[in-house]
């Protein structure tokens, strides 16, 4: 067994990747860029190397300085986690050229493995089933566009390189291939360094099923079952659970089988991933191959027993497997959940900022939290900015979708937005708990997952204004004890008049909202005048931000954290955002007049108009990425562009005026 690896990534796979090996008594070494020096994996690694400015292509995709830092470090071998150089056949090559072992398959698997076109026709010639298709080398769109017609519509753009559903478009019509095709294009090259594109026929209700193969050097592979991964947005999954809910034995053992054949049919090593796409009728279809652990792999883990990651360093050291195929089993039914800093209000858009408030619940034999960040790290436009996976385990499904709801419950963020309600909507949608799962279900069900945002209710109102005024209450007692005359009655804030009742307002916003909520202090208590009306309110407020509250006859509980003037109440597995208002509410800052925005720092990728131009309300202008995805930037309304202010390859800051924008007068 290895004396001390180096992991070549960041974030929760890089700090997961050093528990284990850690329990194995191996050292580890972790590698960071500029912007990762006080990382959560840094910090836990026992050493740490520095390899470059922010921007991945700049240090955790320079593998030379990834090597050197191995060598250098007295490492004997390096574990690529996923993403950046985990699926790079050069890099695992040059490894092994500098003596070093890549925890991974081969190189050869790897590049048989790496473009989705010639993994498919190796799938064809080893007789693996495939989706209908053109995932040929001819890759102009007068050629793309002749094999769309001959594939047929609705028909799916993929890149040939990489996946997460960077380069992958939908295209409903031939008339919307142009525009497909090269939008695909682009976010393949920015993202994979490779422009090329394959096309498929798009399945319309298919489920997302992988599955989960495993291979050592002694020419042994085991499947180690399946995980359902239906519940996508952009085609990035959102939700995955093992194993896939109502699946027939014989099914299961009809994928896993073929998986593991792909496998032994590129002399595959260590664990992979084998993605099918299966219809209603039972038929699956071979999707892709990823020659990498996947960031899923938890549910398999907790169905098995098995920590995978063991698994590829015991295999990478020349072990063979534990187990065989015979000896394994499914136990109970997990589900996880990815955690993001995007705003699901934004269209999703990713979130940058501190993370000021982050509370998980606990871990223990049924909750797991897979993180690669700390309460007051940042979240920044250089990364992937998913916070952590929530994963549990139960007896059944029934049973794990009840910790998952209370899970997400238990979980804040304060300080960004992130996708904790939308989580929460999945989780409590019924059709979820019928496991009525396909790739469509987020769009099938937007409208319920994602209702059209109003103003706060009453509750979270509410308790927001309990909140305020405990605080309130608990800092005059602060002051009145660090004072010369702690019992002076000019310390209290309990509104106490004489002759009168003592009255006040609180002006909260939320969103464009603004509700001016007045109140009477009460003995022990306020009356709090809601929209809805009038309520006695009292409660208590633990110094870890727990609330606990009455509203008339209503007993709350919630989290509530302060920070400056921004409040966000923790209710029912949702974050609710308030802001305190010390103005009058016309108040509110005006936002740019006249101009298309960049709605987070980014670069520009393209630009879709000219100075001058007409455009409708809708037409895309502005090609901005960030955060690894593709954003496309509207006319507000109809009008005419006036003026561009930053070329393609410029970097823009979150606010920066795009486009000068002339509507049309009524």
């Amino acid at each position: 067994m290895f004396a001390k690896i180096l992991i070549a990534n960041r974030g929760e796979i890089a700090c997961r990747v050093v528990r284990t090996a850690r329990r194995m008594g191996i050292a580890t070494v972790a590698v960071h860029s500029d912007a990762d020096a006080g990382a959560a994996h840094v910090a836990l690694a026992d050493e740490a190397w520095a390899i470059g400015p922010a921007p991945s292509r700049e240090s955790y995709l320079r593998g030379e300085r990834i090597i050197a830092a191995a060598l250098a470090s007295g490492a004997e071998a390096i574990h690529p986690g996923y993403g950046f150089l985990s699926e790079n056949a050069e890099f695992a090559e040059a490894c092994a050229e500098a003596g070093l072992v890549f925890i991974g398959p081969p190189a050869p698997a790897i590049r048989a493995m790496g473009g989705k076109s010639e993994a498919k026709a190796l799938m064809v010639r080893a007789d693996v089933p495939v989706v209908p298709g053109y995932h040929g080398e001819e890759q102009s769109d007068e050629a793309l566009a002749a094999q769309a017609r001959r594939v047929g519509y609705p028909l799916l753009i993929k890149a040939s390189a990489g996946g997460g559903g960077k380069g992958m478009r939908v295209v409903e019509e031939a008339g919307q291939l142009e525009a497909g095709l090269a939008a695909a294009r682009r976010e393949a090259l920015a993202a994979f360094g490779d422009g090329r594109l394959l096309l498929e026929r798009y399945l319309t209700r298919p489920r997302h099923v992988e599955m989960q193969v495993f291979a050592d050097s002694h020419g042994q592979c085991v499947y180690l079952f399946e995980r359902d991964c239906s519940i996508q947005r952009r085609h990035q999954k959102v939700v995955e659970e093992a194993p896939a809910p109502g699946l027939p034995p014989e099914l299961r053992a009809r994928m896993g089988e073929t998986a593991a054949a792909a496998a032994r049919a590129i002399g595959y090593q260590g664990a992979g991933t084998v993605e099918f796409l299966l219809d209603a009728d039972g038929r699956f279809y071979f999707m892709e191959m990823n020659t990498r652990l996947q960031v899923e792999h938890p549910v398999t883990e907790f169905i098995t027993g098995l920590d995978l990651v063991e698994w590829q360093l015991r295999v990478a050291a020349g072990e063979k497997l534990p187990l065989r195929q015979e000896q394994l089993a499914v136990n109970g039914h997990a589900i996880e959940v990815r955690l993001y800093a995007e705003d699901p209000e934004r269209d999703f858009l990713p979130a940058t900022g501190r993370l000021d408030h982050l509370r998980f619940p606990a871990a223990g034999p049924h909750v797991r939290i897979d993180t690669g960040v700390r309460e007051g790290d940042s979240i920044t436009v250089h990364y992937d900015p998913m916070i952590a996976k929530l994963i549990v385990w139960d007896s059944d499904r029934a049973a794990a979708l009840r910790r998952l709801r209370a899970a997400l419950a238990d979980t804040e963020v304060a300080g960004l937005a992130t996708n904790t309600g939308f989580l929460a909507a999945i989780a409590g949608h019924p059709a979820f708990a019928a496991a009525d799962l396909d790739t469509g279900f987020i769009a099938r069900h937007r409208d319920s997952l994602l209702p059209p945002s109003g103003p706060p209710s009453d509750t979270v109102l509410g308790l927001a204004c309990v909140g305020v005024l405990l605080e309130r209450e608990a800092e005059a007692a602060r002051e009145a004890a660090a004072s010369a005359d702690p019992y002076s009655p000019w310390a209290l804030r309990d509104g106490w008049r004489l002759n009168e009742d003592a009255h006040d307002e609180l002006q909260l916003r939320c969103g464009a909202a603004t509700v001016t909520v007045p109140l009477v202090y009460r003995p022990g208590g306020w009356d709090l005048s809601l929209p809805g009306g009038t309520v006695a309110a009292r409660g208590r407020l633990s110094p870890d931000g727990r609330l606990e509250a009455e509203l008339g006859a209503v007993r709350r509980r919630a989290g509530f954290v302060r920070l400056g003037d921004e409040l966000s109440v923790f209710l029912d597995g949702r974050g609710h955002r308030l802001t305190l208002v010390a103005t009058l509410p016309g108040d509110a800052p005006e936002h740019a007049a006249g101009g298309v925005v960049a709605p987070m720092p980014g670069t520009i990728t393209a630009l879709l108009v000219e100075a001058g131009a007409k455009v409708a309300k809708g037409q895309p202008l502005v090609v901005m990425e960030a955060m690894k995805m593709e954003h496309t930037l509207a006319a507000p309304a109809d009008g005419t562009v006036a003026a561009l202010h930053f070329p393609v390859g410029a970097m823009v800051e979150d606010g920066a005026t795009l486009v000068d924008f002339q509507p049309e007068e009524d």
